[in-house]
């Protein structure tokens, strides 16, 4: 009796680029929930900057742990089982962080929600490498572009909600709703398999890998820097009032997204390694306006020129993480996922301590010299 032979996987096709483009907006739209609720756990458990900041360490450690494991387990059970684990962790752990008051439960709740982030972040550009490929179009950068709408949307959402008299609980559940309707949406159209390579579960990247990930690290330290000191600086150096700080994240945040959601054109018009010399070279003069000038307003144009920078060098090095054949891509995308994470939860950390040995304005600097180097990588990395 003859076998009946297993039918190869069926190639992404619009819908499948569809359900991955939903799955990046949730990836942003959950971990923007998760910013307007922080004053409220730091009233509700009666904690100082200090212990705030080591208990957010909790979600950066879930999410690197759940980076590789879930590049892992995609490989096995594909990327709708796991990319919907991760979706359903995110919703588990959001009412514990509007509403637990204890230091343990908050350092649970942060890092169930970190490892939700870490895996759906993971899976989701696991799918979108090789959904881009199979469609044989530039693709990433428009998918990355839903990740910054999400967060937009996130943010603004969950305070809009907070300021009509929601609790922190009532303004989850609705979170939790939208997440669980966009997940329905997309889950009959993500992948059910997560890798068109074989390959060991675990790798330490190198080659070319280790090199696109390094630069990954420096795209998201710059990232990392703009959304937890230029408020400071803005104040602190630039005088500017405190209510009105956060603009220079705001200016970043919306050229960023206006940046990808245009990318994919701008990709195919210039090609990929001048989108990374371009982009560099944009972000690294606006770090310098931003950080030498002495007006405030230059100070905002300097950060809306770094996001707009900075905007599609991450999604062109993921594209060239789907072509290399140094190691299987399972490995190969959380890996670089890791240390551009590694990037933004490093990066305050490390702008502090050289702030407090120097000052804000020599850290800049010096994050403005690592975007002139990716700049300069551009002209080599092969893309």
């Amino acid at each position: 009796m003859t076998a009946i032979p297993t039918p190869a996987p069926v190639v992404p096709g619009r819908l499948e680029q569809m359900s991955t483009r939903i799955a990046f907006f949730i990836a942003g739209f959950g971990i923007a929930a998760w910013a307007p609720l922080v004053p409220y756990a730091k009233a509700r458990a009666n904690l100082n900057e200090g212990t705030l900041g080591l208990l957010l360490l909790c979600l950066g450690v879930g999410s690197i742990i759940a980076m590789p494991v879930a590049g892992a387990l995609a490989s096995r059970y594909g990327c709708r089982r796991v990319l919907s684990a991760g979706t359903l962790l995110l919703c588990v752990a959001l009412p514990m962080l509007a509403t637990v008051s204890s230091i343990p439960l908050l350092m649970a709740g942060l890092f169930l929600f970190g490892a939700g982030l870490g895996t759906v972040d993971s899976t989701v550009n696991l799918q979108a490498v090789i959904v881009e490929r199979a469609s044989g179009k530039t693709m990433m950068s428009g998918f990355h572009g839903l990740f910054s709408l999400g967060g937009i949307v996130g943010a603004a959402g969950v305070s809009a909600l907070l300021g009509l008299g929601l609790s922190p609980l009532s303004a989850t559940l609705v979170v939790i709703v939208i997440t669980l309707a966009a997940l329905l949406k997309a889950a009959p159209h993500l992948l059910p398999y997560g890798s068109e390579s074989s390959g060991p579960a675990f790798a330490i990247p190198h080659g070319v890998v280790l090199f696109i990930g390094c630069l990954c690290f420096i795209v998201f330290l710059a990232e990392g820097a703009v959304l937890d000191w230029s408020a400071v600086f803005l104040s602190d150096e630039r005088g500017l009032d405190e209510a009105y700080a956060g603009l220079g994240y705001a200016a970043f945040a919306l050229t960023m997204t206006i940046g990808r959601l245009t990318g994919d054109a701008i990709v195919r018009r210039l090609g990929a390694k001048r989108v990374i010399v371009i982009g560099g070279l944009l972000a690294t003069a606006g770090m310098l306006l931003a950080t030498l000038l002495p007006a405030w307003e230059t100070a905002l144009l300097g950060y809306a020129l770094v996001g707009a920078g900075c905007s599609n060098i991450v999604p062109v090095l993921y594209t060239a993480v789907g072509k290399q054949t140094v190691m299987p891509e399972h490995i190969a995308v959380p890996a670089i996922t890791t240390l551009g994470y590694a990037g933004i939860l490093a990066g305050p950390a490390l702008i502090g301590f050289i702030a407090h040995g120097s000052s804000l304005s020599v850290a800049f600097v010096l994050i403005a010299a690592l975007l002139l180097g990716v700049a300069i990588s551009g002209k080599i990395l092969r893309v």
